[in-house]
């Protein structure tokens, strides 16, 4: 009976250490699992706080080239007013010269910088120059 308890105790010592052994190969290997997760959530979450950077440039870029996409408007409203006055005979070429020129600067402001190339365009696109000199109306 002895002998069969001693027995009985060193097959459950044995099992114990066994699985005190498989307890620790799986604990190493969460430990690892967690790393890795813990890594790629950095990763991840650096990644969404980089988009939400851009988003926030871009919207305050979309903003402030509408406010001057409003504010070319504007402008050429207030040179065509301008225009049609001094049809009626009324002297208005320095307002109208000025119209253009805040007309070219909004122009300018308005276009964003992937269209340089058709938004660097001033008020003389339309054949008018800025000094006034070709398409200003005549002084009566």
């Amino acid at each position: 009976m002895k002998e069969k308890s001693s027995s009985q105790a060193k097959k459950i010592e044995e099992l114990e250490a066994r699985l005190a052994s498989e307890f620790a190969k799986a604990k190493s290997e969460a430990e690892k699992a967690k790393a890795e997760a813990d890594v790629i959530m950095a990763v991840y979450q650096t990644e969404a706080e980089s988009a939400q950077v851009q988003a926030r440039e871009a919207s305050e870029i979309a903003q402030t080239r509408a406010h001057w996409i409003a504010e070319l408007a504007k402008c050429q409203s207030w040179r065509e007013t301008l225009k049609e006055i001094h049809a009626r005979g009324f002297d208005l070429t320095d307002e109208i010269i000025k119209a253009r020129e805040h007309e070219a600067d909004a122009g300018v402001r308005a276009s964003s910088d992937d269209d340089n190339d058709e938004g660097s365009k001033s008020g003389s696109e339309n054949g008018e120059d800025l000094n006034g000199e070709e398409a200003a109306p005549e002084k009566n």
